[in-house]
């Protein structure tokens, strides 16, 4: 059976420096502690049980109850309480890893939904409301013994330490929770967590998936419905993502100009990205044959929007039918077609534009899969 947790705090009650002892209800560790602390008492106002810090340092409850529990005392670590108790005698941190999230208190819950409303009245995307609120969740699902103002980024870096890294999570997924914590204890006031000191994690740096034009070629073609062909080749034929294809509506086809309207995607951003001859032809011979009523593309029902499980699907079948063993998605499409256009010598800020990307950084990650120069390199090998 796994040990509970018990967090030990170091806080003031009555003008007076306290432990407090931090665990679910558990009726062992409770009396263990009545039995053991003459000093223990009970706080209405922490919700806990606690002991003077002067009389009882951490050490004392660590010996009391680490065979029952996992005692959690990092925040004591170089408190000037230990100052008379021998070196030999104090026990090593604990690091361990931890998937238990506990319940939300009710003050929780209230601070998640002040959040929510806060991001709505920003009018974030429903997206990103949905990605922070569960990240923040997880974040004080964590912390479910401690109240919000004591949070502090000490206990972030914890967080990092024993629930993200300990369990192997992603960077990528840690640094969607820091950035869901650091905006909402920007909002939360008598913080003891500063925003500003919190450090987002070093992302690794990885290069884009690019398929070459022979193998684009090779999927498009597989294709024998020319719906799935249409949808698959606007993606690459413009560079759009997944969801703004799926998302697109016939009047935002400027055939005259022959430009698409990208409307509200990624960052709440417009966009034109150019048509060429060859896509308006097989999107006009495609709108001939399916005549879609709301959007560009439909599901089995009519008017209603096309499933990107489908979307996805549709690509699986495609490869399946030639010989390319990629694990292909339909946003290497997307890919390729930024780094085939940098090959053809368009400029680097025209795609920019044309991508959405915010920041011309975030473009120039093509430069580094493009073959235009690399192929131009001879390898002194050659001259031997």
């Amino acid at each position: 059976m796994q040990k509970p947790n018990i967090i030990l705090t170091k806080t003031i009650h009555n003008n007076v420096e306290i432990i407090k002892i931090s665990f679910t209800k558990n009726d062992d560790i409770q009396q263990r502690l009545k039995n053991g602390i003459k000093e223990l008492r009970w706080s209405k106002t922490h919700s806990s049980w606690y002991a003077p810090l002067n009389t009882c340092p951490y050490v004392t409850i660590y010996n009391l109850l680490n065979d029952i529990a996992y005692v959690d005392y990092k925040n004591f670590i170089g408190s000037t309480s230990l100052q008379n108790v021998p070196i030999t005698k104090l026990p090593k941190p604990i690091v361990k890893p931890t998937t238990h999230l506990g319940e939300l208190n009710a003050e929780h819950t209230q601070k998640i939904n002040e959040f929510k409303n806060w991001l709505q009245s920003k009018r974030y995307s429903q997206s990103t409301i949905g990605t922070y609120i569960d990240s923040l969740t997880t974040f004080l699902r964590y912390f479910y013994l401690k109240p919000i103002t004591e949070i502090d980024n000490h206990d972030l870096i914890n967080f990092n330490n024993q629930y993200i890294i300990a369990n192997k999570f992603s960077a990528s997924y840690q640094n969607q929770i820091v950035n869901a914590v650091k905006l909402f204890f920007n909002t939360v006031q008598n913080k003891k967590l500063h925003p500003e000191l919190i450090h987002r994690p070093k992302r690794p740096k990885v290069l884009p998936n690019v398929l070459s034009k022979q193998e684009v070629k090779l999927i498009l073609n597989a294709l024998t419905n020319i719906k799935h062909r249409a949808m698959l080749s606007l993606i690459y034929a413009c560079g759009l993502r997944c969801g703004e294809l799926i998302k697109l509506k016939p009047q935002q086809l400027d055939v005259n100009r022959k430009l698409v309207i990208i409307i509200q995607a990624k960052g709440r951003k417009d966009r034109i990205v150019p048509l060429s001859d060859k896509i308006l032809n097989l999107i006009n011979e495609y709108l001939v044959i399916y005549k879609p009523i709301t959007y560009l593309f439909e599901g089995q029902t009519q008017g209603q929007m096309y499933d990107e499980r489908s979307l996805q699907q549709v690509l699986k079948n495609s490869l399946s039918k030639t010989n390319i063993n990629k694990p292909v998605t339909l946003h290497w499409l997307r890919h390729s077609y930024a780094t085939h256009l940098l090959e053809n010598g368009t400029d680097l800020r025209y795609i920019q534009e044309i991508l959405g990307h915010s920041s011309s950084r975030t473009t120039e990650i093509y430069t580094h899969v493009s073959n235009k120069s690399i192929q131009k390199i001879i390898s002194p090998f050659d001259y031997l």
